[in-house]
């Protein structure tokens, strides 16, 4: 083999389409799933409410379902739109309405139930 077959074959094609570069997240930017924690915090959070109203408990579970809203409302409320994830559905005014009457709904089917 000559020299130039080999230079030839080892040379980048300048017709060849580039290879991008890797994206990485600037070193000032949070990764995307951080920005999903609010989300699973008020989820898990009417989980944990949903097995206490299965374990037979109707104050406490729609009680501790209400916080999980509550919270989603005050995330929705004054975190920035880049941070609040899933929670953001619609404008921001229409969402807090949204879950604060939801909370305080069942924080009154909670007081108005009977005790089993």
């Amino acid at each position: 083999m000559s020299q130039k077959t080999v230079e030839a074959a080892v040379a980048p094609d300048p017709h060849a389409p580039e290879e991008e570069p890797e994206r990485q997240d600037p070193p000032g930017e949070d990764p995307g799933w951080l920005s999903q924690v609010p989300y699973f915090l008020v989820l898990a959070t009417m989980a944990a409410g949903i097995v206490v109203v299965a374990a037979a408990y109707f104050k406490r579970g729609p009680a501790l379902i209400a916080g999980a809203l509550l919270l989603g409302a005050v995330f929705r409320a004054f975190l920035p739109p880049e941070r609040v994830g899933m929670l953001a559905v619609r404008r921001r005014w229409i969402d807090v309405t949204t879950l604060v009457t939801l909370a305080v709904l069942l924080i009154v089917l909670a007081w108005v139930a009977p005790q089993l």
